[in-house]
């Protein structure tokens, strides 16, 4: 699942792409996506202009003319494609192209139509996504049921503040606890893992068991490890792509997620992969003692 390096990515791409487009036409091919009928989906949305794109935790949020907004989760295979525009040689205009159509598949369940000619298609492998249409208050009533954690990128997100978190929960074991949504929102699998390894901290200690020193890692491994993702635009361990069809680049640097059996970056002692919440837990046996 795309986590909040990869989303943050695609809002950014998104702001600069389709803020102060018009919605010309909308094509509903898989009606489960949507949370209205396609008919409704079209009629409430054509003509609308983008005004801002937002992301909270995992979640994107496409704010529209109209005191219309967009939540946009892309779940476990979810993809938006922006069609950029056409390259200035015969050879780029065909290359471009071929490579929409390819994007454009089976799996395009929602295209959006700019002036232009320009779209933007939500492509979704497994159909676990989704695109709810809500009125302003209705979007944030929903976001806010959601109960998110705070943003581990926001200032207001302090060494203090997660420790009072980690505290409340302390029982819990620091790897699923850092993927808890209501904990901290954004971080996944991947993430969750690279973090305890930065901090050199075993992923199924429990938050009480952590002295200081480690806390103030991990909490400095949230935030290095994310902004450093994101300057990458991610990180495609899956069918992760940007809004034009590329993969992220942050896969070189990972340090432990994927790794198994070959030797740690650090110490040269071979990776180990557990379950842990039911999820693949990567981690040094000697780092992370």
């Amino acid at each position: 699942m795309p986590e909040l390096p990869e989303v943050e990515t695609i809002k950014r791409e998104l702001k600069n792409k389709i803020c102060g487009r018009k919605i010309k036409d909308i094509e509903v091919r898989l009606r489960k996506i949507v949370n209205v009928t396609p008919q409704e989906f079209k009629k409430r949305l054509i003509g609308k202009q983008i005004l801002d794109v937002k992301r909270r935790a995992k979640l994107l949020m496409i704010e529209l003319s109209g005191d219309e907004r967009l939540l946009i989760h892309l779940k476990l295979t979810g993809q938006l494609i922006y069609e950029r525009p056409r390259g200035a040689s015969l050879r780029g205009r065909q290359e471009i192209r071929d490579k929409k159509q390819e994007m454009r598949g089976k799996h395009t369940h929602v295209i959006f139509y700019f002036e232009k000619g320009k779209m933007l298609l939500y492509n979704d492998l497994r159909q676990f996504g989704y695109i709810k249409l809500l009125k302003r208050d209705e979007a944030l009533r929903v976001i806010e049921k959601m109960k998110f954690g705070p943003e581990p990128l926001d200032k207001k997100f302090t060494l203090e503040i997660f420790k009072e978190g980690l505290f409340k929960k302390a029982r819990q074991k620091i790897k699923p606890l850092l993927m808890d949504q209501s904990f901290l929102a954004g971080l996944g699998n991947v993430y969750a893992s690279e973090v305890c390894f930065y901090a050199e901290v075993n992923p199924q200690r429990t938050g009480s068991s952590l002295k200081d020193g480690e806390i103030g890692k991990i909490y400095e491994g949230i935030k290095e490890i994310l902004q450093e993702a994101i300057k990458y635009k991610g990180s495609s361990v899956d069918t992760y792509l940007d809004i034009y069809g590329r993969k992220g680049g942050y896969m070189p640097h990972l340090k432990v997620y994927g790794r198994e059996g070959k030797k740690c970056l650090r110490c040269g002692v071979k990776i180990k992969v557990i379950k842990l919440g039911g999820r693949s837990t990567y981690f040094c046996p000697k780092c992370q003692e």
